[in-house]
């Protein structure tokens, strides 16, 4: 399992239109091979930052989607966000 997280700053005006790219942005990953799951989560103890957190079967199904789709869906995003940083987690125990 792949996991990418990418981590924003977002302003609280911006906050609306962050997660509405975010859908948009998991609409597409949803029809991507190798995608499993998408979630818009809000940083707690830290004033306006929140992550997009996407869970691939392998890294080079999100590889693939990301050098098809990233720089036209960027494109497309409407809200002003500050990234912060890139995570690339690869899962090591799963226990549910």
């Amino acid at each position: 399992m792949f996991i990418h997280v990418v981590l924003f700053q977002v302003a609280p005006k911006e906050v609306a239109k962050y997660r509405k790219d975010s859908l948009m942005w998991a609409g597409f990953t949803k029809k991507a091979k190798g995608f499993v799951a998408y979630f818009t989560m809000k940083r707690y103890g830290y004033l306006n930052q929140y992550a997009s957190v996407y869970e691939w079967d392998k890294k080079s199904d999100h590889d693939r989607f990301m050098q098809k789709y990233h720089d036209w869906l960027v494109a497309k995003s409407k809200a002003k966000v500050k990234v912060l940083g890139y995570y690339n987690l690869k899962s090591v125990d799963r226990f549910r």
